[in-house]
């Protein structure tokens, strides 16, 4: 491949100045320090008590909660000695061509098990849903800060019988492949399915060793059976090559491994911040004497910053997110490529499918505006924008090619407690890519 000068340089400064990003926005958090912080109202939002009316930046909010009431008590004053339960459940409904009609029931928790000013939020989440064309899916997630932050424990565990579409390696440029190598990288974009049985686990712990700095250590298991082309390819596919490649069997694979992590937590509610940072950098290292396929060294990072534009509305937050992951040493299943919607959370690359980018690496990057529609807080709504970029181990580089994803969305506040939201979101990408996204909690 053939390549203007300089290219290489304007590449080599691109990656630096991206890798840097995190740490200036640090850095000028620091130099900022003087300057008058946004109301927290995190501290009073963060426990599942009693409402009082002197808390009014929470007192003057409508949570569907205060909906209810409102319905099956329509003479009756707000009650603000209202006990809050920091429990909210939802039907799990949702409907597209790869999954067919899908219902269940999804459901989040949160709550400070210390002091206030000094424990963040713990939360969790589970959700069991089926679909008309077969797909079972399950997981609960935690996310525990134990009284004073001495330690976080994070965790998670799936199962399912679930339909994976798949895209092809890398970032969908079409470099002039030809052969096996454009089948590969599959700039046409042509959609392969494949079925399969699907487990993980992962546990984490963390100790904090300074003031809001966290080092962590865990495992995690990645276990994939009875992968079939749902579609009965014949041909040669992007799956099929990258495992003749590589040496992994096409029916199943194990990716288990350790996890070592350090962590920079400030922002005052993860299910719904308006202020602060959360940044976390971790390895990942996939072993065979554990179980793992092959072993693979993974570098990951997640760096998340919001910033509230008002004192008096704080619900007018600018959020940036950078996620990131690389293999830097042996190799990881083809399933399990870092890729669109493959963060902790499986929320980024709202436009696109899960894994319609991938390769062994891959950079995302989105920011949002979140803005309150009525003034008592139960309608707001959100615009954004997001990029990606990946390699696909033929010909195009990481930072070389980006896709872009852009959209917007309706909050419905259902527990002004702990900022739980209902969020309906409609993005649209590339190549006549678009969705619609329900969830509970902002994407990020």
């Amino acid at each position: 491949m053939t390549t203007r000068p300089g290219t290489d340089r304007i590449r080599y400064c691109s990656f630096r100045i991206l890798t840097l990003l995190p740490f200036l926005v640090l850095i000028l958090q620091k130099s900022h320090g003087q300057v008058l912080a946004p109301v927290d109202t995190a501290q009073q939002q963060a426990l599942p008590e009693p409402v009082k009316p002197q808390d009014s930046a929470l007192y003057k909010q409508v949570d569907v909660s205060d909906l209810f009431q409102l319905v099956l008590h329509p003479r009756q004053k707000n009650n603000a000695s209202r006990k809050r339960s920091g429990i909210t459940v939802i039907p799990n409904i949702a409907a597209n061509p790869t999954i067919g009609f899908q219902a269940g029931v999804k459901a989040v928790a949160g709550k400070v098990l210390g002091d206030k000013p000094n424990t963040y939020m713990s939360v969790a989440a589970t959700s069991a849903s089926v679909t008309t064309k077969g797909i079972l899916y399950f997981y609960v997630n935690h996310n525990i800060f134990t009284p004073g932050n001495k330690w976080n424990i994070q965790g998670s565990l799936v199962a399912s019988r679930s339909v994976i579409p798949d895209f092809g390696l890398g970032i969908g440029h079409d470099d002039g492949s030809t052969g096996s190598d454009r089948i590969l990288t599959n700039p046409d974009r042509k959609a392969y399915v494949w079925h399969s049985e699907y487990y993980k686990f992962f546990e984490k712990i963390y100790k904090e060793v300074k003031h809001n700095l966290f080092l962590g250590a865990g495992v995690q298991f990645d276990i994939r059976r009875n992968i079939t082309n749902a579609r009965g390819d014949t041909g040669l596919t992007p799956y099929h090559i990258y495992n003749t490649k590589h040496g992994y069997a096409d029916d199943h694979y194990f990716a288990n491994g350790f996890l070592l992590n350090a962590a920079y937590i400030t922002r005052d509610n993860p299910n719904r911040a308006y202020k602060g940072i959360y940044a976390d950098v971790g390895i990942r290292i996939n072993q065979t004497w554990i179980g793992s396929s092959k072993n693979a060294l993974q570098a990951t990072f997640d760096f998340r910053k919001y910033f509230s534009l008002s004192q008096r509305t704080p619900e007018h937050v600018i959020a940036f997110w950078a996620w990131g992951s690389g293999v830097l040493a042996g190799t990881v299943p083809y399933l399990e490529l870092p890729g669109t919607g493959r963060d902790p959370s499986f929320r980024s690359g709202r436009g696109y499918t899960a894994g319609y980018f991938k390769s062994t690496q891959f950079f995302y990057t989105e920011t949002e505006y979140r803005f309150p529609i009525t003034s008592n807080k139960l309608l707001s709504g959100v615009a954004f924008v997001n990029m990606e970029t990946a390699n696909d181990k033929v010909a195009t580089r990481i930072f070389e090619v980006w896709r872009p994803g852009a959209g917007g969305g309706l909050r419905i506040l259902f527990n002004k407690v702990t900022r739980t939201t209902l969020c309906l979101d409609y993005a649209f990408g590339m190549y006549g890519s678009k969705g619609f996204f329900l969830n509970l909690n902002e994407t990020f």
